[in-house]
């Protein structure tokens, strides 16, 4: 099978791009390399079945011939992170919708599978815990930048839907924090990559509001089985949360990194108007229901936070060995 992967030297997608090539598969990256990095496709630049065409989705004659020319299509590609909401939200806005739209139109005009990464951030801050897909959607006002990046990507799967329903296959998939090898730390990343930097190098790690906040934080191992799974024909025109279902406070997280490796750190509370500037509002909890996941997709999470976070640090100090 020919596949189309986009942001396919990011984070999760090099992961994707390595298990289909792993499994026999033609593998096409398309990346502008905002958030990707070289060295992730590193190990198979040189694969036979493997192409990477530095370029962008917002690219729509090339994006049309791509699609044109593979048989389904991974759209990864995406405008991250809570500080670029805050800081870039047109950024945010164009760089998401406009691809999608993009991505979508296409695989609609040529008869293509489309399986779109989304975010748990689409809930916003509903507070009935856990999140099923048919939740509803809380979000603060449009004044609050925040927002942004949860706004597109529900554009984007409104996209995807209104698609789907003129006979587009499509699968929304909305990832739960995922964390892993090659996530790095950035003023846009996640917090366990920040909270592994911080810790090796022996410098304070930042844990933002109380550290009480909760969240399900997913291998990235476990998210690429989900989201290659989601070809499967019986995942056509679902929306599935990807994510495990086990809670973990911001506060318990800095408190774990520590101590797997060995860092002399200390944890310091800053408020969110610090980090963030006013009005920034984030969500006490954030847990997904599964049952899809485990039913249509036949994928229940096995790494545990621990075992992931130990092989995320040993990923962190092998890149600072190499620096």
């Amino acid at each position: 099978m020919k596949v189309l992967i986009t942001g396919g030297a990011g984070f999760v997608g090099s992961h994707v791009v390595e298990e289909l090539l792993r499994r026999g598969h033609q593998v096409t990256s398309l990346d502008d390399m905002s958030n990707g990095n070289e060295e992730f496709i590193n190990a198979v630049s040189d694969h036979p079945n493997h192409t990477f065409i530095h370029d962008t989705v917002l690219n729509d004659e090339l994006v049309d011939e791509l699609v044109d020319n593979h048989d389904c299509v991974f759209h990864l590609a995406a405008v991250l992170g809570v500080k670029n909401c805050v800081e870039n939200p047109r950024k945010v806005i164009d760089g998401n919708i406009i691809g999608t739209r993009n991505i979508a139109a296409s695989c609609m005009k040529w008869n293509k599978k489309l399986v779109f990464s989304s975010t748990s951030e689409v809930y916003g801050k509903n507070p009935n815990i856990p999140f099923s897909e048919d939740a509803d959607r809380v979000l603060g006002a449009t004044t609050v930048h925040r927002w942004s990046y949860a706004t597109a990507k529900a554009i984007d799967e409104h996209l995807c839907l209104a698609y789907g329903k003129e006979g587009l296959r499509v699968t929304v998939l909305r990832y739960f924090n995922i964390y892993g090898p090659r996530s790095v730390a950035t003023p846009y990343a996640g917090v366990i990559p920040r909270f592994i930097d911080a810790a090796l190098s022996h410098e304070t790690l930042r844990v933002f509001g109380n550290g009480l906040q909760t969240r399900c934080f997913t291998y990235v191992y476990d998210c690429v089985e989900a989201t290659i799974a989601a070809l499967s024909a019986a995942a056509d025109g679902e929306v599935i949360n990807i994510g495990t279902t086990e809670e973990t406070a911001i506060k318990q997280l800095a408190e774990t990194v520590l101590r797997l490796s060995n860092s002399t750190s200390s944890i310091e509370y800053v408020p969110y108007e610090e980090a963030y500037g006013p009005g920034y509002e984030d969500t006490p909890k954030r847990v997904p229901v599964t049952t899809k996941l485990q039913t249509i997709l036949h994928h229940t999470p096995r790494v545990s936070l621990i075992d992931g976070l130990k092989e995320t640090i040993a990923w962190h100090e092998q890149q600072q060995r190499n620096a």
